[in-house]
């Protein structure tokens, strides 16, 4: 019989996230094979409770009353937690969501394992009341999964537990990143519309706060190249001032985000995550880059993100919140092109050697299994 398992988490796709990706993975990963049946419990953005199926995963969203320092509101998640709880044989916990730290102690004891995608890094007085909650999940967990070892390492709140914690690399289907005919014509109008000087810089993400691009738009001031940003979010505004504060709008342009960003990475001659605080905790995106086999611009963070593309070898490290390093790290590779090539070349070999996402569901079942 198939072993039963519970995912918890803010909330689930088609919710776009870096930890909703990663729940979905999982859930999709395990759900092909015979021992497994995942499902997940989220919430909603806001509105009523659903249950729906998506690719075998039964999906339970207790309702909300909408979000509240990134958190959903929701009374009803509590109920769902109950009333689920014990018709599981494991429960993986994607940390940060405090609302399930708190329900824990009053459940009763089974295997638990929890995925620590990163510390509660801005809401440094709101997390305090949560802080014994989380610590009391740390202590009961037999397992804690981590996306990189720098996670481990730098994180306060694992430097108690680090004999239960394993790092388990996120991986991408590697075959979906392949340029094909479609994807290069894409490619060729993308590059039309936003290269300059015939190079395209590339940066994807949310706009918000952590994710750096104050940073990279500052530093483009000190070339003479084409940036695209691709995404959206509360910081949209803010960065377009900036934009028109260093005259850049004829070589810098912010996108909404896309269905398929595939030809924009094939597009692009360098990739930059300028992420600015440890609540990036590996950047999947600079993966999604090198397997392309573009070289990567990222920052020294205490988190996964330089320990994904390596400075020097995959590309180049710069610190964070320095626009003066980003620009020289910009320079150095986009005029040489037998430094980016290198880099690139060794981008792509490390993603296939490293990052599939087979090796990924192999470690995964091999640790859940043991539990």
């Amino acid at each position: 019989m198939a072993k039963k398992i519970l995912q918890i988490n803010k909330f689930y796709y088609p919710w776009i996230g870096g930890v909703e990706t990663v729940v979905k993975d999982i859930a999709d990963s395990l759900n092909g094979q015979p021992d497994w049946q995942v499902d997940v419990l989220a919430c909603q953005a806001k509105g009523r409770r659903t249950i729906e199926n998506i690719n075998g995963a039964t999906v339970y969203r207790a309702a909300s009353y909408g979000k509240l320092l990134g958190m959903p509101v929701s009374l009803d998640f509590f109920r769902l937690l109950k009333k689920l709880w014990n018709n599981y044989d494991q429960i993986i916990i994607h940390h940060p969501f405090p609302l399930v730290n708190l329900a824990l102690p009053f459940l009763p004891k089974k295997p638990l394992v929890i995925w620590y995608h990163c510390d509660i890094v801005r809401q440094k007085i709101s997390k305090l009341p949560f802080l014994p909650f989380i610590n009391y999940g740390l202590r009961q967990a037999r397992l804690i999964l981590a996306s990189s070892q720098r996670l481990i390492d730098f994180s306060k709140p694992l430097g108690r537990y680090k004999n239960k914690c394993r790092v388990v690399y996120f991986g991408l289907k590697l075959a979906d990143y392949q340029v094909d005919e479609t994807i290069n014509k894409q490619a060729q109008t993308i590059r039309q519309q936003y290269a300059v000087n015939d190079k395209l810089i590339l940066s994807i993400g949310r706009l918000v706060y952590y994710k750096g691009f104050e940073y990279l738009i500052a530093a483009m001031a000190d070339n003479d190249y084409g940036l695209l940003i691709v995404g959206q979010g509360p910081e949209e505004a803010k960065l377009r001032q900036l934009i028109n504060h260093y005259n850049l709008n004829e070589r810098v342009q912010i996108i909404p985000a896309v269905a398929d960003t595939r030809p924009y990475y094939a597009a692009s001659d360098l990739f930059v995550l300028p992420s600015c605080a440890a609540s990036e905790a590996f950047g999947i995106v600079q993966l999604e880059a090198m397997a392309y086999g573009k070289p990567v611009v990222n920052t020294d963070l205490p988190t996964g993100v330089p320990e994904i593309s390596l400075d020097g070898q995959t590309g180049l490290t710069v610190p964070p919140q320095d626009s003066a390093a980003l620009a020289t790290a910009i320079k150095k590779i986009l005029d040489n092109p037998e430094l980016a090539e290198g880099y690139g070349q060794a981008a792509g070999q490390r993603a296939r050697a490293i990052f599939d996402k087979q090796l990924f569901t192999e470690k995964l079942n091999q640790l859940l299994s043991d539990q």
